[in-house]
C-alpha cells in the first residue's frame, strides 16, 4: 500500500536536486546536490546511484525512476539516501588488503554500523569457506609448484585428496573464517581514527586520503591478527596427523622456531597493502568515469549490479595482480621452516631465488587458483550479505 506521506517526501528531495527544474536529475545536478549535502561521491564505491535508477539509459532520473527506487525503502532524508547507496555492497574476496567499508557519523552514533561489519563477516565466512578449496590450492603451489615438481592445478587437487581426503581441501579454513571478526573490527576502529587526523577541518576525504587512511588501517589490522596469517599457511600446508589442530600448530611453532616465527614474511605482507589498495580504487575510479563519459549522452541499457560488481571484480584482480609477488613470497617465508630442505632466506634472497631458478613467472606461482575464485567468491558473499541485512534489519533504513 502506497503511502502519500513518504511519496512527498520523495518529491521534495528529488526537487532539491533538480537545480534547473526540468523533471530529471543528471550526473551534475546529483554531484552538486551531495557535495552541498558534504558528502563525497567517492565515498559510494560501489553503488554509482545514477547506474541502478536510470531504467531508459539516458544517465538522468525522472521522477518516476527515482520514486521507484525508493518504494520500498523508507528512507526520510538525503542522508538516509546516501546510506542505502553507499552500502549496497561488501564483499569478501578471501584478501584483507582492500580499503575498508566507510560509515557516516550517523550510522556510527546510532549504532548501525556493527549490523553492517557483521553481516559483511558472516559473507565473508561463507564466501571463504566455499572457496577454501582453490584457497588451499593457491599455497601449495606457491610453496612447491616450481618448474621441477611441475605441480599443476590438477595434480594438486588429486594429490590434497589423496594425502587427507576431501576434507582435507578446507585445511586452513577455520582460522582463515576465525580472523574475519578481530581483523574487520581492528580495521574499521584504526580506519577512522585515521580519517579524522586526516581530516582536519575538511568535511570528506578525498580518493588519495582515503587511500592512505586505508593503507594504515590495514597495515594496522594486519599487525595484529599477522601471527594467525602464519598459522592458516602452516595449516594449509600440513600432512594428515601433523598437527592435532589450531593450538597443537600455534604450540609447536612456539617450542621449535620461537616468537619469530609468528611474524616470517611481514614485511612482504605489509609493503603489499599499498599496490593492492591503491591500484584497487585507482582502477575502480577509471572504470567508473570511463562508463559514465561513454554512456553519458547515449542511451544504454540498464547495467544494473553485475555491472557494478564487475567493476569491482575487475579492480580487486588488477590490485592482486600487483601485489601476488609479495603475497607469494610472504607464503614461502612463513613456510620455509616447515619444509624439510628449504633455504631460510630473506625477502630479497627469496626474490631472487625464485627469479633465478624459476624466472619472473615464478612469482606468479598459484594465481590461476587464485583468480578462479574470485568470481564465485564475490557472488557468494553478495548474496549472503543481503540476505544478512534483510535478517538484521538493515535493508530498509
Amino acid at each position: 500500500m502506497e503511502d502519500p506521506e513518504r511519496e512527498q517526501r520523495y518529491a521534495a528531495l528529488f526537487s532539491q536536486l533538480d537545480a534547473n527544474k526540468d523533471g530529471r536529475v543528471d550526473i551534475n545536478e546529483l554531484r552538486e546536490g551531495l557535495e552541498a549535502l558534504g558528502i563525497d561521491l567517492y565515498t559510494l564505491h560501489f553503488s554509482w546511484p545514477t547506474y541502478s535508477m536510470d531504467r531508459d539509459g539516458t544517465l538522468t532520473i525522472d521522477w518516476l525512476e527515482w520514486r521507484d527506487h525508493f518504494l520500498l525503502n523508507p528512507l526520510h532524508n538525503m542522508e538516509d539516501v546516501v546510506t542505502y547507496w553507499k552500502h549496497s555492497s561488501m564483499l569478501d574476496i578471501g584478501e584483507s588488503l582492500a580499503v575498508p567499508d566507510e560509515f557516516s557519523q550517523k550510522e556510527i552514533r546510532s549504532g548501525t554500523w556493527w549490523k553492517q561489519l557483521l553481516a559483511g563477516g558472516v559473507a565473508g565466512a561463507v564466501s571463504r569457506t566455499g572457496t577454501a578449496p582453490l584457497d588451499r590450492l593457491k599455497v601449495l603451489m606457491q610453496v612447491h609448484g616450481t618448474r621441477s615438481d611441475g605441480l599443476s592445478m590438477l595434480k594438486g587437487l588429486i594429490g590434497m585428496i589423496e594425502e587427507g581426503g576431501i576434507r582435507s581441501l578446507w585445511r586452513g579454513n577455520g582460522i582463515n573464517v576465525l580472523k574475519i571478526a578481530p581483523e574487520s573490527a581492528i580495521k574499521f576502529m584504526a580506519y577512522e581514527q585515521i580519517k579524522k587526523l586526516i581530516r582536519g577541518q575538511q568535511e570528506t576525504l578525498r580518493v588519495r586520503e582515503r587511500f592512505v587512511a586505508g593503507s594504515l588501517a590495514g597495515a594496522i589490522a594486519q599487525t595484529v591478527i599477522y601471527p594467525m596469517e602464519v598459522l592458516k599457511t602452516r595449516l594449509a600446508l600440513r600432512r594428515t596427523g601433523q598437527y592435532s589442530g589450531m593450538s597443537d600448530c600455534a604450540r609447536q611453532i612456539l617450542r621449535k622456531e620461537g616468537v619469530k616465527a609468528y611474524f616470517k614474511g611481514y614485511l612482504p605482507n605489509l609493503l603489499g597493502i599499498v599496490p593492492y589498495a591503491g591500484i584497487d580504487l585507482a582502477v575502480y575510479e577509471t572504470l567508473k568515469n570511463t562508463w559514465l563519459q561513454r554512456y553519458q549522452t547515449g542511451s544504454s541499457p540498464d547495467p544494473g549490479v553485475l555491472v557494478l560488481l564487475a567493476c569491482g571484480t575487475i579492480s580487486s584482480t588488477c590490485g592482486q595482480i600487483a601485489s601476488y609477488p609479495l603475497a607469494l613470497v610472504r607464503t614461502r617465508m612463513q613456510a620455509q621452516a616447515s619444509i624439510q630442505g628449504s633455504p631460510q632466506l630473506s625477502m630479497v634472497d627469496l626474490f631472487r631465488y625464485i627469479v633465478a631458478r624459476e624466472g619472473v613467472l615464478g612469482l606468479y606461482r598459484g594465481i590461476a587458483p587464485n583468480f578462479m575464485k574470485v568470481i564465485p567468491a564475490v557472488s557468494i558473499s553478495y548474496v549472503v550479505y543481503e540476505n544478512m541485512k534483510r535478517v538484521l534489519g538493515v535493508t530498509s533504513r
